[in-house]
């Protein structure tokens, strides 16, 4: 059976009669609702806070988010803001009269708040879609860091987001803990129902900053590494190459190594000085 999103597009796949379907069938709204708890039980928020609802599609996750504090949904009522690639999606939302506001916007080309906007995010069933890309000219690796990288920004420092998604293999899986950890996460993935048709993987992220310990998912995910530990590998990484006598790029060192490389080569380069490699200063 094929995937979704290996037939069309999202904005073309969820049309006006499957975007009904979707928000109609009891089943989704089942599974739709177990997995924003799951997601809101990661967050871990303890008072409303204003959260990000990534491919929101016809608000049944910001049902939820509006919902007042239970045992289910701690911290609420939530304020959300909604966005999604379906017009379709937010055209039912509308109907719907949900509580949280709704934007037009293909996560795929980022995600279009100022800087440190929201608390939080969740994402339920949506970031697998930026696995594909739509033309030549695009590819899922610049989808995904346009979205992660806009993604961080838009959270307050200490915020957290939990996306929801359904990897279609290791591979996928891989390249989108990747990008989060590229545009500056701390992350980790979760997956419950392991081994079984009901397997749900959820990516949860943190932005460093506020008291210690924020950037770390490991208190939030008992048992899970977190994005620290894949740091302290490419720290270490970069650390061995110094300490094996690579110079830094753009360094003084670095600089006369390679005028002596393209001496070596017949090319004209200009006389070393003390100012070779020296930082020059910003000139107002």
């Amino acid at each position: 059976m094929s995937r979704p999103e290996d037939t069309l597009p999202p904005d073309l796949f969820y049309n006006d009669p499957e975007s009904r379907k979707y928000t109609t069938s009891s089943r989704i709204q089942t599974i739709q609702s177990q997995m924003t708890h799951r997601a809101l039980s990661l967050l871990s928020l303890t008072t409303s806070s204003l959260i990000l609802d990534i491919g929101c599609g016809s608000g049944l996750s910001g049902e939820i988010l509006s919902q007042p504090s239970t045992s289910g949904t701690p911290g609420g009522p939530h304020t959300w803001i909604g966005m999604d690639i379906s017009s379709s999606m937010l055209g039912i939302a509308l109907e719907k009269e949900v509580e949280g506001d709704l934007f037009l916007a293909d996560a795929g080309q980022g995600v279009p708040f100022r800087p440190g906007t929201f608390d939080a995010a969740i994402s339920i069933s949506a970031i697998q879609w930026l696995c594909n890309a739509e033309t030549s000219l695009d590819s899922p690796m610049g989808r995904l860091n346009r979205f992660f990288g806009g993604l961080y920004a838009s959270l307050k420092r200490g915020g957290r987001a939990v996306c929801q998604f359904y990897p279609k293999n290791e591979a996928q899986k891989k390249m989108v803990s990747q990008a989060a950890v590229k545009a500056g996460f701390g992350a980790g993935l979760l997956e419950d129902d392991m081994g079984t048709k009901n397997a749900k993987t959820y990516l949860v992220l943190t932005v460093g900053g506020g008291e210690v310990g924020d950037g770390d998912i490991t208190g939030v995910v008992r048992g899970m590494e977190g994005v620290d530990v894949l740091d302290e590998r490419r720290r270490n990484a970069r650390d061995g190459k110094r300490k094996r006598g690579e110079e830094v790029k753009g360094s003084k060192g670095w600089i006369l190594r390679k005028k002596e490389q393209m001496e070596r080569k017949g090319r004209v380069v200009k006389a070393n000085s003390k100012y070779t490699g020296r930082k020059r200063r910003i000139q107002f």
